[in-house]
């Protein structure tokens, strides 16, 4: 799942995503304060959009270029408020320790042997921020071996939690029904979902 996937996935769609916030996001940051937001494969915009539109200021970052350019289309009454940035964080990792709100929601991480990307994600939250990463539950994915896929093959939220350390309080790791429809073509009832906060 390279750039030129993502690029070509986008392309084959007028819009891929419902242009609404994913609901986890939602109702897990709703009562935090705005701060500075690194928004981990933004797609189309709206995660970030509405952190934007809720006081935080925004890095949204996404491998394809298609998605940022429809976004940033769609960023009206924001201005300044969003950074649209385009980079492949599995290999690329952000600035440590400069984001109050690391938020992934389905963002295929692939595991890795020292977990270098993931370490990189952990390492930008800032102390006392928060780590949010949502996931379709397991039970609800099948593996696509025609695309090579395997849902195995990535991080969940519980993997990730077992790599926290004492710098670290797990704040949520479980399993909930989605809050809204599932995307077209799929079957996705349920969510896994981290929220951790960054002791020091």
């Amino acid at each position: 799942m390279d750039t030129q996937f993502w690029d070509e996935m986008y392309r084959s769609r007028d819009r891929v995503f419902s242009g609404a916030p994913n609901g986890v996001l939602v109702t897990e940051v709703t009562d935090l304060p705005p701060g500075q937001a690194l928004d981990v494969g933004c797609g189309e915009g709206a995660d970030a959009l509405w952190l934007a539109r809720h006081g935080w200021q925004v890095t949204a970052v996404d491998i394809s270029e298609t998605a940022l350019q429809r976004a940033a289309a769609a960023a009206t009454g924001i201005t300044g408020r969003v950074a649209w940035t385009r980079a492949d964080l599995t290999s690329t990792p952000p600035p440590a320790g400069a984001f109050d709100l690391v938020s992934a929601h389905y963002f295929p991480l692939p595991h890795q042997p020292d977990h270098i990307a993931l370490r990189g994600l952990l390492d930008a939250v800032a102390p006392g921020g928060t780590l949010l990463f949502a996931t379709h539950d397991l039970a609800d994915l099948s593996p696509r071996p025609e695309q090579g896929f395997d849902p195995s093959d990535y991080y969940q939220p519980d993997d990730i939690a077992r790599l926290l350390d004492h710098n670290w309080t797990v704040l949520i790791n479980e399993t909930r029904q989605r809050t809204a429809p599932s995307p077209a073509g799929t079957h996705h009832t349920h969510d896994t979902v981290l929220r951790a906060q960054r002791l020091r």
